[in-house]
């Protein structure tokens, strides 16, 4: 694991946008890039992300937080976030879209059309809308780094509707990336595997899971563990460091790359 004891000072006097930020991998996201001196915008659908914000600025270090709570599956709930982030900051150096995340667990013919959907606005959508809102601001200012969250399920099972969320991540990752060379805009993706993170306080989904539910998902954690060389699932603080590796200048030759987070795992 990263040594969380040594922290540098890769983003003292830059901004960052983190989606997703009121728990697992998003909430790491922000306290690390704080603890390195960020100035972060911590945005998510559930206000405890505002405990995130509270807890960055009780630390009393270089980095400071500001919290939003919106709805980041719509266009218009990400243009008002970079609005705020600009307004707020007065640059946006750094987005890092983490909004996502498998809703069911399932066999594909189990899933029902409206189902599929959720899936999509979910894990896609609002990565779509991340990164078309935020372009404007960092092509006037002639620089920025974009890190996408995919995941190592674009080769997994019971989550089809999912994985293909994840797959269309890459793709925006790799031609975006392409279509901004020359910018000064960097755009990176990291795919996650199976991440260590505490119990979610705002599920997912609000079905009652059955127990054949339960077997499904046993069957990921079976699948994601065996395509795994280290046969663990990694620690919130594994998925944070590529992501902010990405997202800070040591990666300036870095760009359309999707780095597999998965202890071996391709995706």
């Amino acid at each position: 694991m990263p040594d969380q004891s040594v922290r540098s000072h890769r983003f003292e006097g830059k901004s960052l946008v983190i989606t997703g930020a009121a728990q697992g991998v998003g909430k790491q996201v922000a306290l690390d890039a704080a603890a390195e001196g960020g100035c972060v915008l911590v945005v998510d659908r559930s206000p405890i992300v505002e405990e995130v914000a509270a807890a960055i600025n009780a630390a009393h270090g270089a980095g400071r937080a500001v919290a939003m709570v919106e709805d980041l599956e719509t266009y218009e709930g990400n243009a008002r976030v970079m609005a705020s982030a600009h307004a707020a900051f007065g640059r946006i150096d750094v987005l890092v879209t983490n909004v996502g995340g498998a809703i069911w667990m399932k066999p594909f013919q189990e899933f029902d059309a409206g189902q599929i959907a959720a899936e999509i606005s979910r894990s896609l959508f609002p990565t779509l809308w991340g990164c078309r809102t935020v372009l404007p601001y960092m092509l006037e200012a002639g620089r920025g780094a974009i890190v996408n969250v995919s995941s190592v399920a674009t080769r997994g099972i019971n989550r089809i509707p999912y994985s293909a969320a994840k797959g269309g991540v890459n793709a925006l990752t790799a031609a975006l990336a392409f279509e901004l060379a020359g910018t000064g805009i960097r755009v990176n993706a990291v795919a996650p595997g199976g991440v260590n993170a505490p119990p979610r306080r705002v599920p997912r989904g609000t079905d009652p899971v059955a127990p054949q539910d339960e077997v499904w998902r046993q069957e990921v954690v079976d699948q994601t563990i065996r395509a795994t060389h280290l046969g663990r699932y990694g620690e919130l603080a594994e998925i944070s460091a590529p992501i902010l590796f990405l997202a800070s200048d040591e990666a300036s030759y870095v760009t359309g790359t999707v780095i597999p987070a998965g202890g071996g795992d391709q995706g």
